[in-house]
């Protein structure tokens, strides 16, 4: 039996160790799978034998391949996390002190009666470089040579052995004091992810008779009653048994609204009670609420690499080891074949080749851009499961969009029924109602809302064996007789006798046989739906189709209030995905929104799956690629324009840090850049793109078209 589990790997701060631990943990014999998300610093492992995995073991294992790494059960991260990193940076900061120190006393009159002044260089050398030491010999030790810190020792150590004491010394300090700020700035735009979607709920104020208990959302199992105070954040999902009054829901759905809400309603993890003491009683456990789920999805995102990462992770295996080639012809070649050339001063620019020459900058904040691109997304309502499907965003070309519920509102109205066969309109909408009781669809809602409005206190009488015809209707029992209900080409196939041909809006409904009425329904077309499709087609969308299973008549009435460069009816579930398909074959990158339930298929088909209102739906939230979780189309820009924003930031941080080091090591060739412009191409571009990566979570428009 195999599982899913996970640590947070506290101090991992290393691309080049976190590749090798992930390489590490993959080979050991209980291990399926293992993946390390930098971004967040989550090691995700599936285990053939989940009891057989062992902390401590995996501890020894990162121990050996890198210090100050600490292996934590995920749910332990908070304080303990915190407490590891003040730790850190503290010994980290006296370490940087103590060797500023013995640097100064160098260079100050104490030095006339120093016998060995190479000993103070040797202490600030030892104390600026303890993490790098370490850490490079024991690598050796393993066989591995093109890390950052085996580097940074031998162009230290040349520094020693050609007399540049000072320079080794100040090349490892400066080094040091980079990393540390680019540590820091890292786990500031880690903290900064984290936070986005604003604090956990974690405390629930559980009823026991008239008592009331305050409980970690943790402990509290499905079924419990609680209390919910003005202004108390929901910590779990729950159906409301007392009370009425207003949820801010933007936690969950970027949009700073109110949402009433009575009796029955049923409310997320994640909102805020604004103004009304509310009683409910809880749905699922505090790891399966929405909001749990939702944190999870945003973190988990981080495993879905996107190409830029892909390629980055490649080319750094490649880049390293060329660049130290390079770097060994440069210090051999010149003084062999160059008349006059002196090696030590080859040997120099060499060292300068080896320290600017880790690919830091680029590991570390590319896949940090596209998890703050994800994460912005998610404040916004936007649930990106992954860095490969905000790329994809980019791509899209052809926009294909389903009609219930994306670009309408779903909420139908009943504003007509037609009798037939000796029914009267009571009868037929009963007979719907009954057919309808254990649906969602957004039709099958209004009917039921229809019949509770005329009889608040009752219920149809119950029909059985239902079962649903995908995309035409539902068949079932009814007072021991068959009953249909869907579209007329349907009832038709099914031998039914005297059903009309299809108009605009109707749902047939056939009784043992016979035709028995026509229930008609209008869907009003969603606020801002023709925007958001000019919006997209002045983006470079060059293909916008609308794909339903209404009637020609329906959808041709729609189509015409929007600007859309098509429309496509009567489908159903398989034809949606045979369009997609040829719209593939025609080498176009697919987009689909829909409602994430009954166009799974399709929203699996398309290149990227975007499901529309998919506020609690898990069904929408497993099918899509990209979930909006308010039923709002223009959440579909906001995600586009975030995606750009991601990809430019992304390729700002490529063509910086390859630019910057590109320089740097053209005139260290030359002999015109020392060590300090190194160590300024190491740590210092790294530093400068995470800083960079930053604007993406800061950008308070995301809804403006214009991303620089």
């Amino acid at each position: 039996m195999s599982g899913k589990i996970e640590y947070t790997l506290s101090g991992l701060s290393c691309s080049h160790c976190a590749s090798v631990i992930e390489d590490r943990v993959n080979r050991l014999p209980w291990v399926n799978e293992a993946r390390i998300n930098m971004a967040t610093q989550i090691l995700s492992l599936n285990a053939g034998e989940p009891e057989s995995v062992s902390r401590h073991e995996l501890q020894s294992l990162v121990d050996s391949i890198e210090s100050g790494i600490t292996v934590e059960n995920r749910e332990n991260g908070g304080a303990e996390r915190r407490t590891a990193l003040r730790s850190m940076f503290l010994k980290r900061i006296g370490e940087i002190g103590g060797a500023l120190i013995f640097l100064l006393l160098v260079f100050t009159p104490l030095v006339n009666i120093l016998p060995y002044p190479i000993l103070f260089f040797a202490l600030a050398y030892i104390l600026a470089g303890r993490t790098v030491l370490t850490a490079g010999f024991r690598n050796l030790g393993h066989g591995r040579l093109m890390d950052e810190n085996f580097l940074m020792i031998i162009a230290t150590a040349g520094a020693f052995a050609i007399g540049d004491y000072p320079e080794a010394v100040a090349v490892m300090l400066f080094y040091q004091l980079g990393a540390f700020f680019q540590d820091m700035a890292v786990d500031h735009s880690r903290r900064s992810i984290r936070n986005l979607m604003g604090a956990k709920p974690d405390g629930v104020l559980v009823l026991k008779g008239e008592r009331v208990i305050e409980t970690a959302a943790e402990d509290v199992e499905p079924g419990t009653p609680f209390l919910i105070r003005p202004g108390d954040r929901v910590a779990l999902d729950a159906v409301i048994t007392e009370g009425r009054g207003n949820m801010d829901v933007s936690a969950l759905t970027g949009e700073s609204y109110h949402r009433q809400v009575e009796v029955g309603d049923t409310i997320l993890s994640g909102f805020i009670n604004t103004d009304a003491l509310i009683r409910a009683r809880s749905l699922k456990s505090a790891e399966d609420s929405a909001y749990a789920r939702i944190i999870r999805m945003v973190e988990d995102a981080g495993m879905h690499k996107a190409r830029a990462e892909q390629f980055i992770t490649r080319f750094a295996r490649i880049y390293t080891p060329v660049i130290v080639g390079a770097a060994l012809l440069l210090a051999v070649l010149p003084p062999l074949l160059i008349e006059g050339a002196v090696f030590r001063e080859w040997f120099y620019r060499a060292l300068v080749f080896l320290v600017v020459s880790c690919p830091c900058a680029l590991v570390i904040s590319i896949p940090l851009g596209f998890f703050a691109g994800i994460g912005k997304a998610s404040r916004e309502g936007i649930l990106v499961k992954g860095g490969n499907y905000l790329e994809a965003l980019n791509r899209v070309d052809s926009v294909f969009l389903d009609k219930t519920g994306t670009l309408t509102e779903g909420r139908f109205l009943l504003r007509e029924i037609r009798t037939a066969g000796g029914w009267d309109e009571a009868a037929v909408l009963e007979a719907a109602a009954a057919a309808e009781s254990g649906s969602t669809h957004p039709i099958a809602v209004s009917i039921l809302r229809a019949w509770s409005a005329e009889h608040p206190s009752g219920s149809p009488e119950a029909a059985t064996e239902i079962r649903n015809a995908a995309g035409a209707g539902i068949r079932a029992l009814w007072k021991n007789r068959p009953l249909l209900i869907g579209k007329a080409e349907w009832l038709k196939r099914e031998g039914v006798a005297g059903a009309p041909d299809q108009e605009g809006g109707a749902v047939l409904l056939a009784w043992d046989g016979e035709y028995r009425g026509s229930l008609y329904l209008s869907d009003r077309l969603r606020k801002g739906s023709a925007d958001v499709i000019s919006s997209l087609k002045k983006e470079g969308i060059s293909r916008i189709v609308m794909l339903t299973g209404d009637s020609a008549t329906a959808a041709s009435a729609l189509a015409q209030e929007l600007p859309l460069d098509g429309y496509r009816s009567d489908l159903l579930p398989e034809d949606k995905l045979r369009i997609l398909e040829e719209a593939a074959s025609e080498g176009r990158s697919t987009l689909f929104a829909g409602d994430g339930i009954n166009d799974a298929p399709v929203l699996a088909r398309a290149d990227v799956g975007v499901a529309m209102g998919g506020l609690g739906a898990d069904a929408a939230i497993e099918a899509a690629d990209i979930v909006l979780m308010s039923d709002d189309l223009n959440r579909l820009r906001i995600a586009r324009t975030i995606a750009r924003k991601t990809r430019h930031v992304v390729v700002q941080n490529i063509v910086m840090a390859l630019g910057i080091k590109a320089v740097i090591l053209a005139l260290a060739a030359g002999g015109y850049a020392g060590m300090g412009w190194a160590v300024f191409g190491d740590v210092g571009v790294a530093l400068l793109a995470v800083l960079n990566v930053l604007r993406i979570m800061s950008d308070r428009g995301p809804t403006s078209p214009n991303v620089s």
